[in-house]
């Protein structure tokens, strides 16, 4: 059997049509003074950028698996950049492997690369921080997110920038390299219901079960506020001037929250004044002490 195999190799090796295409694969073609390439050469490189295409099939596949339709679309974009520059940098590799010499290309295209990063800085990380946030999920549409202490709702996800609508109605444009550099609080991560508080001090001598009775009347009667969990009335501090309370309670929409607060407030003050209970003032006693004339 081996002696057979060996025979077909022979008549294959001295085959006119091998010699043939042994001929044809090692013709060169000159591209000046330096470079020169094969069409073996061409037929290794071709090779190679099949493989790292199904490769990169592969891993795109991977990565959005698991995203939305509309996620996945995006970060497909972004993908196809990062996919030609992988192209440009796998062709680079292989041509100087093969024995082609390309350092004038390593070189020319490194200064590029290095200009157009140097001038482009901000936008690559606006990107990958975009692609970050595709891939983990942290911000979503819909969601109250608080960054730089800038609050608003997000409204669209883009590539560079995210963007939000203000409680004022009034568009914010976050760029997303901000999300690396910055802690980002998100309101409705866990849920649209969220615990907001209202602190208020009284003055020394108040009658502290009744300031707390008159608390939790004010959030329980109040619309927007939800009975489950319950309003509860914490009692904070000894201030300088006052008994410090704050007044914890749910909402359902944290993004509005600045509404109901005012209205307890409101509710606060007139309940307050109803009982006579009063909101103090920082106060200071002055002591003025004279020394006597000196003789």
């Amino acid at each position: 059997m081996i002696q057979d195999f060996s025979t077909i190799e022979e008549a294959i090796t001295d085959s006119s049509v091998w010699g043939n295409t042994q001929a044809f694969m090692k013709q060169h073609v000159e591209f000046g003074k330096d470079i020169s390439i094969s069409i073996f050469d061409v037929v290794i490189v071709i090779t190679v950028i099949f493989i790292t295409t199904l490769i990169l099939r592969l891993v795109l596949r991977i990565i959005t698996r698991n995203l939305p339709p509309i996620d996945k679309g995006k970060f497909n974009v972004v993908f196809s950049y990062f996919r030609w520059l992988i192209y440009v940098v796998i062709l680079l590799v292989t041509l100087h492997t093969v024995g082609i010499n390309v350092t004038a290309v390593f070189a020319a295209s490194a200064a590029l690369l290095i200009g157009v990063g140097l001038a482009l800085q901000t936008l690559f990380q606006d990107i990958i921080s975009g692609v970050f946030i595709l891939i983990d999920q942290t911000v979503h549409v819909g969601d109250i997110i608080e960054i730089d202490g800038k609050v608003g709702r997000v409204e669209e996800i883009k590539l560079r920038t995210t963007r939000a609508v203000t409680i004022d109605n009034k568009v914010l444009v976050i760029p997303n390299h901000l999300y690396l550099e910055n802690s980002l609080y998100n309101w409705t991560q866990n849920g649209t219901v969220t615990r907001e508080n209202v602190q208020v001090g009284v003055a020394y001598g108040s009658d502290i079960q009744l300031v707390k009775k008159i608390l939790l009347q004010a959030a329980s009667t109040h619309p927007d506020v939800i009975s489950s969990p319950e309003p509860i009335v914490v009692f904070t501090n000894f201030g300088e001037s006052s008994l410090d309370f704050k007044l914890i309670f749910s909402l359902g929409d944290s993004f509005k929250a600045q509404f109901p607060k005012s209205d307890i407030r409101f509710e606060i003050d007139r309940l307050f004044r109803e009982h006579n209970v009063s909101i103090p003032f920082p106060q200071r006693d002055i002591h003025i002490i004279q020394k006597p004339e000196l003789k």
